[in-house]
C-alpha cells in the first residue's frame, strides 16, 4: 500500500544525526549540509517507488551538489525483517551505482523518527539555515519511471532554495513504500 508524508511545514529546523555511512565513515548533519541548503532522503534497497526513480535520483542529486545543495541518502527500514536493507545491501548498492553521496543506516530508527519520515522515497529539503522548504515528489513517477520528460520537481523546488532560500508554495506529496519499523518491544 501506498503512503505520502504530509505536506511541508515551512522552517521545521533538521534534527542533527550521527549516521553510518556505507564508505565506513560516521556522518553527522555539518558533514552532509551544503552553503546553499541540504537534501536528505530517505530511500531503501528494495521498495519499487525508489527503484523506479534511482537513476533520477543520483542524476538530480548531482545536478544539486553542482549548486550548492548536500545530499545524503538514508536507509531507516527494519533489516531484520528486510535483510537487503542492512549495511552489507547498503553498501553493494551505493557501490554499483557510484552513489555521489553519503548513503546512512539508521539502524535504530532514531533518525526516521525525528524527522517523521514515513516512506521511501521521503524527501526533505532544507534552505542555508537548516529549515525545511520541499517535502515533495522527485517526479511524477510512481511505481514505474514516468517519461523522460516529466518535470523535475526536486530538482526544481531546491534550484529555487539554493536561489531564494525558499521553496514553492504549492508541493505534491512524494508516494512510496511505508519505512518498516521495527515491532516496538
Amino acid at each position: 500500500m501506498a503512503v505520502s508524508p504530509p505536506v511541508c511545514d515551512f522552517g521545521w529546523t533538521a534534527p542533527d544525526l550521527a549516521l553510518p555511512g556505507t564508505d565506513g565513515r560516521t556522518y553527522a548533519l555539518k558533514d552532509i549540509r551544503g552553503p546553499k541548503g541540504t537534501l536528505i532522503m530517505f530511500i531503501c534497497n528494495h521498495c519499487p517507488y525508489v527503484l523506479a526513480v534511482r537513476d533520477r535520483m543520483i542524476r538530480d542529486a548531482r545536478d544539486l551538489q553542482a549548486l550548492g545543495i548536500g545530499v545524503a541518502a538514508i536507509c531507516s527500514n527494519d533489516a531484520s525483517a528486510y535483510p537487503e536493507d542492512g549495511i552489507e545491501g547498503m553498501r553493494r548498492v551505493a557501490e554499483e551505482l557510484d552513489l555521489p553521496f553519503p548513503y546512512l543506516h539508521d539502524e535504530d530508527q532514531s533518525v526516521a523518527r525525528a524527522y517523521g519520515a514515513v516512506c521511501t522515497p521521503d524527501f526533505f529539503g532544507f534552505d542555508a539555515g537548516m529549515g525545511l522548504q520541499y517535502r515533495g515528489r522527485l517526479d511524477a513517477s510512481r511505481k514505474q519511471a514516468g517519461p523522460p520528460d516529466l518535470r523535475r520537481d526536486l530538482y526544481e523546488a531546491m534550484k529555487q532554495v539554493a536561489e531564494t532560500g525558499h521553496g514553492p508554495a504549492e508541493q505534491i506529496p512524494s508516494m512510496g513504500c511505508s519505512i518498516k519499523w521495527k515491532d516496538a518491544a
